[in-house]
C-alpha cells in the first residue's frame, strides 16, 4: 500500500510540474519599470519582439522601483525581471543565492541628483534641512544617494541627522518638485529630464562622474531559477531577442525614440517632449554587458553604509552562458562576470 501511495505521489509530482512547465512555455511573466533605462522592455512591449522570439505570450507587469519587483519573484508572481543593481543585490543575499540570477546587462547610466534651481544649494556643504527623494526605499538610486551623501558626512533625519531622504514614485517627485515640496531628487531617465526641462530643474551631479569611465550598471535582466531550470530554452530565446532588441536601440536613436516615447504614452498616459526624450537617451546606454564591476562595489557600499547588514556573498549571482553561447553565434565578444 505505501509503496502504492509513493507511485501515486511521485506521478503527482510529475504531472505538476509538466503542468506547470507547460504553463510557462505558453507564457513567460516579465518584470520592468516604464523608464527609459528599461528601454529593451519598451521596445518589445511596443513591437511584440520577445512574444514572436519565445513562440508564446509575455504577461508584462509594471513596476515603480526594485524591491517591489524583487518581492514578486519571491512570491513566484512573476518569472523574469529587469531590474536595478541594489535591490537585485540585497534580493540575492535575502534569499541566499536560491530565486535569482542575473543573466544579461539592459543599461548602464541615466542616473542622477536634480535640485531645484530655488533650493539654496550651490555646493555640497549645503544639503542639511534638505528633503531629497528616491523612487523607493532601498532601490538602486536610493542606495546610491545615501551612499554619495553618508561619504561627505550627512545623517539622515531618521538617525537624528538633518537630511531627509524620502522615498516618492517618479510621478509623485514631479508633482511635488513642482510645488517646491522637495528641494531634489536623486533619480532615473526620463525623470531624471522631465525634472529638468519640465520643472525647471538643475542637475547638480551625473551618476557617472562618480564612476570609474563613467560605466555602472543601472538595469538588467533577472530569471527566476526555477524557471531557468524547467525552462532553459525558453530563456535562451528571450536572451536573443533581448540582444537582438538592444542592436536595434542602438542602430538608429531616432527610431528608438519614436517606438520608447509611443509606449511610454501607452503606460504612463502621457509621451515626453522630443528634447526631454532626446536628453533622457543622451544619458543611457544600452548593452547586454552587466557591468560586473559596478555590481560588486555597490553591494560593498551597501553593506559599508549599513544598508546591507552582512558582508555581500555573490558567488553565483551571475549566470552568463547563454548569454555568451548568444554572443559567440553573433561572433561578439564575450561578457566577464567579474
Amino acid at each position: 500500500m505505501l509503496y502504492l501511495l509513493g507511485r501515486g505521489w511521485t506521478a503527482l509530482v510529475t504531472l505538476v510540474v509538466s503542468l506547470a512547465s507547460a504553463r510557462s512555455v505558453e507564457e513567460l511573466r516579465l518584470g520592468f519599470f516604464p523608464n527609459i533605462t528599461h528601454g529593451q522592455a519598451l521596445y518589445a512591449r511596443a513591437t511584440g519582439e520577445f512574444e514572436k522570439a519565445i513562440g508564446g505570450k509575455i504577461k508584462w507587469t509594471a513596476f515603480n522601483a526594485g524591491p517591489t519587483a524583487i518581492e514578486s519573484l519571491f512570491v513566484n508572481a512573476i518569472d523574469a525581471t529587469y531590474v536595478g543593481p541594489g535591490p537585485t543585490v540585497n534580493g540575492y543575499i535575502k534569499s541566499r543565492g536560491e530565486e535569482f540570477v542575473i543573466v544579461a546587462g539592459a543599461a548602464n547610466g541615466g542616473a542622477g541628483l536634480v535640485l531645484r534651481s530655488d533650493a539654496g544649494i550651490s555646493s555640497e556643504k549645503d544639503f542639511n534641512g534638505k528633503v531629497i527623494a528616491t523612487p523607493q526605499l532601498g532601490n538602486t538610486q536610493d542606495i546610491a544617494a545615501r551612499t554619495w551623501f553618508g561619504e561627505r558626512g550627512y545623517k539622515f533625519r531618521e538617525k537624528g541627522g538633518k537630511l531627509s531622504i524620502v522615498p516618492l514614485s517618479n510621478p509623485d517627485q514631479l508633482t511635488m518638485f513642482k510645488k517646491k515640496q522637495i528641494d531634489g531628487a536623486w533619480t532615473v531617465e526620463p525623470w531624471l529630464s522631465r525634472l529638468e526641462l519640465e520643472a525647471g530643474g538643475k542637475i547638480f551631479l551625473e551618476e557617472k562622474e562618480i564612476w570609474p569611465e563613467g560605466k555602472y550598471v543601472t538595469t538588467h535582466l533577472v530569471v527566476s531559477r526555477a524557471f531557468l531550470r524547467r525552462n532553459p530554452e525558453v530563456v535562451r530565446k528571450l536572451i536573443a531577442a533581448h540582444v537582438a532588441v538592444t542592436r536595434k536601440l542602438n542602430e538608429d536613436r531616432a527610431e528608438t525614440a519614436r517606438i520608447l516615447n509611443a509606449q511610454l504614452k501607452v503606460e504612463t498616459g502621457k509621451a515626453l517632449k522630443e528634447e526631454t526624450i532626446k536628453r533622457a537617451l543622451g544619458r543611457v546606454e544600452f548593452t547586454w554587458d552587466p557591468a560586473a564591476a559596478s555590481l560588486y562595489k555597490d553591494a560593498e557600499e551597501a553593506h559599508r553604509i549599513g544598508y546591507i547588514r552582512t558582508e555581500p556573498k555573490l558567488d553565483g549571482i551571475y549566470a552568463l552562458n547563454l548569454l555568451n553561447d548568444i554572443l559567440k553565434e553573433e561572433s561578439l565578444p564575450a561578457i566577464a562576470a567579474k
